[in-house]
């Protein structure tokens, strides 16, 4: 990578990646990540070489030209989301890059806790489908829709099946559309560009205004490669960045990727798109989902 690059710009003087929003962080207390990086190591043998910390991930976000980015915690059984969502919240108060979102899991009371963390402050809500056995079409969460609705707070679902989990009963895009229909107030977001179904998500983002989807792992330069992931970004042409760009944002995973935060974006920038086309890619879209557009 260059240092124009690296500083957030094109090394042909394009679009700029900065101020960027990344939609798609994962902020969460030591011991819970660590948990959650073994987990990844056994599952597909990702080592992370990056920090956990609010300070260190900050400032690896900040030197690329980030301006703010989503904390997404996950509660991955019951009875933790309301400490997990109260932490997350600390952590925003110490920090104006932040934009926390809360979770809940499906055995908690759900409207409860959601409420409560809405009320606090959470921005939106965040659900690691198969991890937490609970997805856009579980009606445990229907309270949480239902608030999310009530206090125009987005949701950032792993709907899709990639990198590991295409035998999962929570993922899907049929699960995802389901949700869309009932709620279609409610500003939705697949992570991961929706792989390996990706096709048939940018249709529903096409069909549903309230539909959005995340770059996360999927359009980074690693992808391909990956064994886990093994997803070609090329797949998605950049005729379909240009026409769904006000529905498609910039993610990034980090700091729970097993490769540099710049092969995030890099891939991206490469791309042959218009200047308008790169700053809702790496701006507002993301706004818009936040409802701040």
């Amino acid at each position: 990578m260059t240092d124009t690059e690296a500083e957030g710009g094109r090394p042909d003087g394009g679009a700029p990646f900065a101020p960027a929003i990344d939609v798609h962080v994962h902020l969460m207390p030591d011991r819970l990540m660590a948990a959650i990086r073994d987990a990844l190591h056994d599952a597909a043998g990702w080592e992370f070489p990056h920090p956990t910390d609010r300070e260190g991930i900050e400032a690896t976000l900040r030197a690329a030209g980030v301006e703010r980015y989503v904390a997404l915690p996950y509660a991955h059984r019951a009875g933790i989301a309301e400490d997990l969502n109260d932490w997350v919240l600390a952590r925003a108060a110490e920090s104006e890059m932040v934009v926390p979102f809360a979770t809940v899991h499906g055995e908690d009371d759900v409207g409860a806790v959601v409420e409560r963390a809405f009320e606090a402050g959470a921005r939106g809500l965040k659900f690691q489908c198969p991890v937490q056995e609970c997805g856009p079409a579980d009606p445990r969460l229907d309270p949480a829709f239902e608030l999310a609705a009530e206090y125009d707070r987005p949701i950032l679902f792993h709907a899709g099946t990639a990198p590991m989990f295409e035998d999962s009963p929570h993922v899907g895009v049929d699960q995802f559309e389901q949700f869309l229909a009932s709620y279609p107030e409610v500003r939705a977001a697949s992570a991961h560009m929706g792989t390996f179904e990706h096709e048939a998500f940018l249709d529903l983002v096409r069909e549903h205004e309230s539909a959005f989807l995340d770059t996360s792992f999927a359009m980074s330069t690693a992808a391909a490669d990956n064994a886990a992931m093994q997803f070609d970004p090329t797949a998605i042409p950049d005729a379909v960045l240009e026409e769904l760009s006000a529905s498609i944002m910039y993610g990034s995973d980090y700091p729970n990727i097993p490769h540099e935060y710049g092969d995030e974006r890099a891939g991206l920038l490469a791309r042959d798109l218009s200047e308008g086309a790169f700053r809702d890619l790496f701006h507002r879209t993301a706004e818009r989902f936040l409802g701040e557009r």
